[in-house]
């Protein structure tokens, strides 16, 4: 009898995914898909490549992107439903930004402690809009003049942070640190409330506290949350925002 031969066989490594230089707002998110409560987890892949201040900006088109659909929209289940993702996503992006991206900027810019203040009054007074507005209903008289004055004071604050804050913290932090700022702000949203809470402290440690008390709470509330849903909302121009 003889043996058969014995063969060996190459794996050859798969080549390395590589990255080019990546412009700001370009990447984007699967709308819906790996975003709200209910679907695949967020995804933070795009954190390993962003910087802080693209993560930062891509927020802020996609309220403004849930805002102008609340404004066009005169079917009020979809307006509901993006009121709901317009509630979850900035009360995530205004807790992460607090506890993660402000105490940075703190530290790493000279006069950070002056600029993180400021910054806090602002999302105070956002925040406690936001509260009046995820109380109400379309319908209500009150539905949309509220949420126009909100997004107005909403713009300038966003307005100030993209074209002065994050500038002086990305050149203070270097793209390194900056990267690892994202991944770090990204996760942070992972266990932030979801909804409003304007009576909670706006500093840590005590913000950090209360959030983690609370936060819990709006994340069963979101199970009976209803949000856009991803099969049949087309997003703006056919692409994802």
């Amino acid at each position: 009898m003889f043996r058969q031969p014995i063969r060996f066989v190459g794996f050859v490594r798969p080549a390395a995914r590589a990255y080019g230089p990546v412009p700001a707002r370009v990447l984007r998110r699967t709308y819906a898909e790996h975003h709200f409560p209910g679907n695949k987890a967020e995804s933070l892949e795009h954190s390993q490549i962003f910087k802080i201040s693209q993560a930062i900006q891509q927020d802020h088109d996609e309220l403004e992107d849930y805002y102008n659909r609340i404004i066009n929209s005169k079917d009020h289940d979809e307006q509901r439903r993006f009121q709901n993702a317009f509630v979850w996503e900035l009360a995530r992006h205004s807790i992460a930004e607090e506890l993660v991206v402000y105490p940075t900027l703190e530290k790493a810019v000279s006069d950070g402690a002056q600029r993180a203040d400021h910054d806090c009054a602002e999302h105070q007074k956002v925040k406690e809009q936001l509260y009046e507005f995820q109380n109400l209903k379309p319908g209500d008289e009150k539905f949309l003049p509220t949420l126009k004055a909100l997004f107005k004071d909403l713009k300038q604050h966003i307005k100030q942070e993209e074209e002065d804050d994050l500038i002086k913290l990305e050149d203070a932090l270097g793209l390194t640190q900056s990267k690892e700022l994202c991944q770090k702000f990204e996760k942070t949203k992972y266990f932030t409330p979801t909804r409003s809470h304007p009576s909670a402290p706006n500093k840590p440690p005590f913000e950090t506290v209360v959030g983690l008390m609370t936060a819990p709470i709006d994340k069963i509330r979101d199970l009976f949350t209803k949000f856009p849903d991803f099969k049949e909302t087309k997003p703006y121009g056919g692409q994802s925002p």
